[in-house]
């Protein structure tokens, strides 16, 4: 006795596709709230940059607790391409997922800086280099230091496959700037550039009263626009912090988002990125940027990644511990690192912990695990700072 035709659809586009939790620096899960409108928005707005089409093979290489497998899922099937899903133990193998993109002839690879450096370390005891079928390679998640993709771009040059970073925000719907990163890019020592804004995002760099600051001047980043989540769920006072009134457009109901991340216009409309603002740390009464440590230790020629804490292993005893991966043996010596680094920076910037890794603990998002770095070995005199009379 029920009807025979089909239920009239339901769903509009302000419904929620999904929530996804994000901690950031707060280390307190918070749910955005994104919507079918978010989603379908981005795809359409980055169409003139990408051509994405139908013969495109994706992989779905990151959680979907993350939100670049927002990106990765629906750029495949919202354009009908393959998406071929990585299992877990070939993501942490950098040599079996290479394989993998060899054989399935992948066309578009998203992957963040961290992960992609373990690749082209990969890729080095490969001896066909055009085995591969990228057209585009797509990062996100972290900072870009363009100086580390110099083994990849020797290889492979800058035109296929075309490397894109692009800095994005879970509560602004994965992208927000596009770049394209060029040989010409090292040659003139750039690094930390995101680029230009979606055409359909508005971006704005604001002082603490929320003020435009000239171009060259550091301030904080505000997104506006058709990619802003509704908010956060069940987290109304955090949603007011973080979601606020637009300063800049009339009418009520415009919203900005607060990234919490410091960044400068450069005179020919590049967007540099300088770190989180609260990746700032006060140590002995200095106020210090662990970015400006960590990009100051990328510039040694025989450091491949770094990552600089301020560790507090002791009570009151907080002190700056640089975390090294060297690219070649011998690995160079604590002195000579040291005395590369006191070329550069004052002597309250010079960590006073060298350890040397491997390579850097990625969490199953493929971004740097900083809760999984070891403790300094205090038994290794070596590492520690030497008392001079």
């Amino acid at each position: 006795r029920e009807s025979q035709d089909n239920p009239p659809p339901s769903a509009i586009p302000d419904n929620l596709p999904y929530v996804i939790y994000t901690s950031g620096s707060t280390r307190m899960p918070k749910g955005a709230l994104l919507a079918h409108h978010n989603v379908v928005r981005l795809f359409r707005a980055t169409d003139s940059w990408f051509h994405f089409r139908s013969d495109d093979v994706w992989t779905l290489f990151h959680s979907y607790a993350f939100d670049f497998s927002v990106w990765e899922l629906w750029g495949a099937l919202l354009h009908g391409g393959r998406l071929v899903i990585v299992p877990f133990e070939v993501s942490r193998s950098p040599q079996e997922f290479y394989e993998l993109l060899c054989r399935e002839r992948v066309t578009v690879l998203n992957q963040t800086p961290s992960a992609f450096r373990q690749l082209v370390q990969a890729e080095e005891s490969v001896l066909d280099h055009n085995r591969l079928g990228l057209r585009l390679v797509i990062f996100g998640g972290e900072a870009l230091d363009f100086q580390s993709l110099k083994p990849w771009f020797d290889r492979h040059g800058d035109q296929r496959p075309r490397l894109i970073n692009m800095y994005g925000i879970t509560e602004t719907t994965v992208h927000v700037t596009y770049r394209v990163v060029t040989q010409a890019d090292l040659s003139a020592g750039m690094t930390n550039l995101i680029g230009v804004p979606l055409p359909d995002l508005e971006l704005y760099v604001l002082d603490c009263y929320r003020n435009l600051v000239p171009v060259g001047v550091p301030g904080e980043l505000y997104v506006g626009g058709p990619g802003l989540a509704r908010g956060y769920l069940n987290r109304g006072e955090l949603t007011a912090e973080r979601f606020v009134d637009h300063p800049f457009a009339a009418g009520k109901g415009r919203k900005l988002y607060r990234s919490g991340d410091l960044v400068r216009r450069r005179a020919d409309g590049d967007i540099e990125y300088l770190g989180r603002i609260d990746n700032q740390v006060k140590i002995r009464g200095y106020r210090i940027e662990l970015g400006e440590i960590e990009a100051m230790l990328a510039q040694h020629p025989s450091i491949r990644e770094s990552i600089v804490l301020a560790r507090e292993d002791s009570p009151g005893e907080r002190r700056l511990v640089a975390y090294v991966v060297p690219n070649q043996q011998p690995v160079p010596s604590v002195d000579a690192l040291r005395s590369f680094l006191q070329q550069q920076l004052p002597e309250y910037m010079i960590p006073s912990v060298l350890v040397f890794l491997e390579s850097l603990p990625l969490t199953p998002n493929g971004k740097i695990d900083r809760k999984a770095l070891p403790a300094p070995d205090h038994s290794r005199p070596e590492l520690e700072e030497t008392f001079v009379a």
